[in-house]
């Protein structure tokens, strides 16, 4: 099951791109804990512990960041019990503005890999909802008075 969403940010492209992979925790809906467990040096290849939470429900994953090129592209990967997670945002200038695209792919393991794989696009409509969602919380959390940073 893959989804995208966009949105555009009134903040310059690399301070939405530090708040949107430092910071998850902060501003999303659904991860509730975002824990770097050992960070390198060019940020591919970083790992990382998320616990999720949504309706009363929690869910970890580890994670491992599987494309870093800031300001302009933040992709992982994310394993969890039932299905994993390949999430890519995307960053684009516009003048003092940012364009930021959400692409996520969700593989189900097991009994959940066949739930999606038959029942998958009853779920695209509440999930493409969802990812507005988390965006319009991103949106809210990037524009808010965070001090700006020197960069």
């Amino acid at each position: 099951m893959q989804h995208v969403a966009t949105i555009v940010i009134d903040r310059r492209i690399e301070e939405v791109f530090r708040l949107t992979t430092d910071q998850v925790a902060a501003w999303s809906l659904v991860v509730v804990k975002d824990e770097v467990l050992e960070e390198t040096p060019e940020g591919v290849g970083t790992t990382f512990h998320t616990i999720t939470e949504e309706h009363g429900k929690q869910m970890e994953f580890d994670g491992v960041v599987t494309r870093c090129d800031p300001p302009h592209v933040h992709a992982v990967h994310m394993t969890g019990t039932m299905f994993d997670i390949d999430s890519e945002f995307l960053f684009e200038d516009l003048s003092g503005k940012t364009r930021v695209t959400q692409k996520a792919a969700v593989t189900g393991k097991g009994l959940t890999w066949l739930i999606l794989a038959l029942f998958g696009w009853l779920m695209t409509k509440s999930q493409c909802e969802a990812n507005a969602k988390e965006l319009e919380s991103l949106k809210a959390y990037c524009e808010r008075e965070i001090p700006a940073t020197n960069t």
